[in-house]
């Protein structure tokens, strides 16, 4: 959720995304942060290509999407709306908070917070589709806001399948509440009502279900003051969806008690609002969460990973309690013994993405190594080209409305992305 430093995607900040890499394509251990772009609130998804990928508030216009296949090395992949399919249908001056990101029915289906700061009965959650994870969300339209249902600061959405059901739960330090949606979970579901099922100390649901039950994951504290922040994970669990949930002393979390799972450190102030909880290939657990760098406050909420182990008590447990330094990496494809081409770790792709400014494209390169790029008319002339690495700008302004197809070449062979200049 929160406090937004909302930032266009000038060229200069094009290039430096293109420049964020984590880790090579090889690691066995990662350090912290594992992205070092800020990226409050993430949530991620493994995709049908076989890449994960994260969606943030909007510290970047627009929603920023990352994409990753070993959860370590991030790169920049695009935004989840543009200007002009930017959700404007309620809280039209609200910033995009908290996305929730699923893949329901053959869709890739996001939830998001619109809201202002300190607007606690203005804001609202609102949900898009799109067919691919990359970006193209559409259809935008509100679900509820906090003054039509009852309940202030409605933001931070976390959808769960359940029993063959679809749920959507969500709140901020006013209570957490769920409720059942439609089968396409684009609707609330006639005649259902929120049910609370926790109080007002925490925000950042997030339910993972493991074995008899479901732990429910909150963040308590305060999410965005840098170095004073006072964000932390908590947990409690249910054998139930909607509760009761309780601590590890057994009790209500309706009445706040909450028992701990991830703190500050000296190396990482504010950690909180993880993502949803991932298996690797291993059959390991991992979670993603934001926090500031104490060597760094000012680069914003960074991107963090750490293992999660389960005890003996059932209860999930982060070694220490603190964000990692170093750790061994995830494992994926051979690193997991399975020999599978498309869970292998490397990202050799080059990728042709539109920027925020009309006409002007952006391609990035997996490795820093040169490439050449060509724009063409559809009719096949040729109306620009190039020769770069990292990271290339082509201004496409300057040519007539119709199709065009930019094609780029280097190591890893031939790549081409047709797109429509109007």
């Amino acid at each position: 959720m929160n406090v937004i430093m909302k930032m266009s995607l000038s060229l200069a900040m094009i290039f430096s995304m293109g420049l964020v890499a984590c880790a090579d394509n090889e690691v066995t251990t990662y350090e912290n942060p594992v992205c070092k772009m800020s990226l409050p609130d993430p949530t991620v998804i493994k995709a049908s290509d076989n890449y994960f990928y994260l969606y943030a508030t909007e510290d970047t216009h627009n929603v920023p999407i990352y994409r990753s296949k070993d959860l370590v090395t991030w790169r920049y992949a695009g935004t989840a709306f543009t200007d002009d399919t930017r959700p404007m249908d309620f809280v039209p001056n609200g910033s995009i908070w908290a996305p929730d990101i699923n893949y329901i029915n053959g869709k890739y289906v996001l939830y998001y917070s619109k809201s202002e700061w300190g607007k606690t009965w203005e804001c609202g959650i609102g949900v898009a589709v799109s067919d691919r994870p990359n970006g193209g969300f559409h259809d935008t339209h509100k679900l509820f806001i906090s003054s039509e249902v009852g309940i202030e600061n409605c933001i931070d959405p976390f959808f769960i399948q359940d029993d063959g059901h679809n749920y959507l739960f969500w709140g901020s330090f006013h209570d957490i509440y769920g409720v059942e949606l439609t089968e396409d979970g684009l609707a609330v579901k006639e005649g259902a009502t929120p049910q609370k099922i926790a109080g007002g100390l925490i925000e950042a649901t997030c339910i993972v279900k493991h074995k008899d039950y479901y732990y429910l994951i909150g963040s308590a504290g305060t999410c965005c003051e840098g170095a004073k922040s006072t964000y932390r994970l908590v947990m409690t669990r249910s054998k139930n969806l909607f509760g009761p949930y309780v601590d590890r002393n057994g009790r209500s979390a309706i009445g706040d008690n909450f028992s701990p799972l991830l703190n500050a450190s000296p190396q990482v102030y504010g950690p909180g609002h993880c993502s949803e909880w991932i298996e690797d290939d291993a059959g390991q657990t991992w979670v993603l969460y934001h926090g500031f760098q104490a060597n760094d406050v000012d680069a914003g909420r960074v991107t963090y990973l750490d293992k999660v182990t389960w005890g003996s008590d059932g209860w999930p447990q982060i070694q220490g309690m603190r964000p990692s330094t170093e750790a061994e990496a995830p494992l994926f494809g051979e690193k997991a013994g399975i020999e599978s081409p498309a869970s292998a770790n490397a990202d050799t792709d080059y990728l042709i993405l539109p920027t925020e400014t009309k006409g002007m494209y952006r391609i990035d390169s997996p490795d820093g190594k040169p490439f050449t790029w060509q724009l063409y008319h559809v009719g096949g002339m040729l109306v620009d080209y190039g020769k770069s690495k990292s990271t290339a700008i082509v201004d496409a302004t300057k040519t007539c409305s119709g199709l065009y197809l930019i094609k780029v070449t280097g190591p890893y062979g031939s790549q081409s992305k047709k797109f429509v200049n109007i």
